[in-house]
């Protein structure tokens, strides 16, 4: 008898002819996340087995894993020889022990059965465990609609048992959709639109502009933190820190008040964008939603979208705040999110800024000003961080 962990996934079953490529970047992603446990990876007929790992190092295996994207769930499962007196002992053990932690007593049988010369086929499984549970655990009563207890016997090479089904993460294997850089600042939104990104496959990159003295050491911290807290579900972030203050500066002194907001994130995209090129990204993403603020209103966006020639993608357009807020908590940014330490975004607000923009009002009063020196400046001062959990 061994204990395993029993790894599913859905979405990349429908990828035909191409599926071996996203089964192997899932693999590489698992082995990256447990890097520093002793385990192996076993991968056959449409599952993915994490087996030798070290009783102590179980729990945390099985908290990694749920957050690699492109696992739909985990379940941690009992290893026995697929001989019928085998199955069934280690049914009775595994229902003994469901029953004494959790006391519940409804139940289902769920058995599948891939070896199609097993002796006995699912429907006879499911009906002939059932019946043996109900003898020797008398608390116990069939429910087949909602069972608090369910009973899992896959029947492969081996007998797999189990009775937990774990959530995952979900989504496509980091790395199986190419690479895109994020625009992140201290707030709530940009890490939950990096994580929903990186769910679809895309390796991250990211650039965070920061504005010391007006924004401080600790603003600046609170990026690298909240990176390293979205390394966990995207993998290593290569993070560029891009010092802001003179461009912002001469946007104030120079560019008329009301549009000063949106020339700043016009430049911002600029900057954004050769960095990304340099990354070989093929597109940003923002953490953006449509009326949130002035600058995020339709007219906004397309001033912005107009600086950049690359795909600008925006996870959370159509979502409220409570909804991003939500999200934030369940990926573990929230907290560190709302610390008060205010970014480059929020210095220097005008009163009243333009929330109707034109694209060609908005170029004009940009061409105004040579800002091309000052952006080549901040590149050659940019400072690159590997940010990793």
């Amino acid at each position: 008898m061994e204990k395993i962990i029993l790894v599913r996934y859905t979405e990349i079953h429908l990828k035909g002819l191409n599926r071996p490529f996203f089964e192997k970047k899932l693999i590489s992603n698992m082995k990256g996340a447990l890097r520093g446990i002793s385990c192996k990876i076993r991968h056959e007929q449409g599952r993915i087995y994490v087996c030798s790992i070290p009783e102590q190092s179980f729990d945390d295996a099985s908290d990694r894993l749920t957050r690699v994207f492109g696992i739909h769930s985990i379940s941690p499962a009992y290893v026995v020889d697929k001989e019928w007196d085998n199955v069934v002992s280690m049914s009775y053990e595994l229902m003994g022990r469901e029953l004494e932690r959790s006391g519940k007593t409804s139940f289902k049988v769920f058995a599948r059965r891939s070896d199609k010369h097993y002796f006995m086929n699912s429907d006879g499984i499911n009906r002939e465990i059932g019946h043996l549970m109900l003898e020797k655990f008398p608390q116990l009563h069939v429910d087949i609609h909602n069972p608090e207890i369910s009973l899992c016997i896959e029947i492969r090479d081996s007998a797999y048992i189990y009775c937990e089904e774990i959530p995952c993460a979900n989504g496509m294997p980091i790395g199986s959709s190419g690479k895109a850089t994020l625009l992140i600042s201290g707030g709530i939104d940009s890490p939950v639109a990096g994580y929903m990104m990186a769910k679809r496959g895309l390796v991250l990159s990211a650039v965070h502009f920061y504005s010391y003295p007006y924004t401080s050491e600790r603003a600046r911290d609170k990026v690298i933190d909240l990176a390293r807290l979205l390394s966990r579900y995207a993998g290593p972030i290569r993070l560029f820190l891009v010092p802001f203050t003179d461009i912002q500066m001469k946007i104030y002194d120079e560019c008329p008040e009301k549009e000063t907001t949106v020339i700043m994130r016009r430049l911002m995209m600029k900057i954004a964008e050769r960095i990304a090129l340099s990354e070989e990204a093929r597109a940003l993403i923002t953490g953006e939603a449509l009326g949130q603020v002035a600058s995020q209103t339709l007219e906004s966006l397309c001033v912005t979208n107009d600086a950049v020639s690359m795909p600008v993608f925006r996870p959370l357009i159509g979502f409220d705040k409570d909804e991003i807020m939500s999200l934030a908590r369940k990926i573990g940014t929230y907290e560190t999110s709302i610390l008060p330490y205010e970014d480059c975004c929020t210095v220097f607000v005008p009163k009243h800024p333009v929330t109707r923009p034109e694209v060609a009002d908005l170029r004009a009063s940009e061409a105004a000003v040579d800002f091309e020196p000052m952006i080549e400046k901040a590149m050659e001062e940019t400072e690159l961080i590997i940010a990793s959990k």
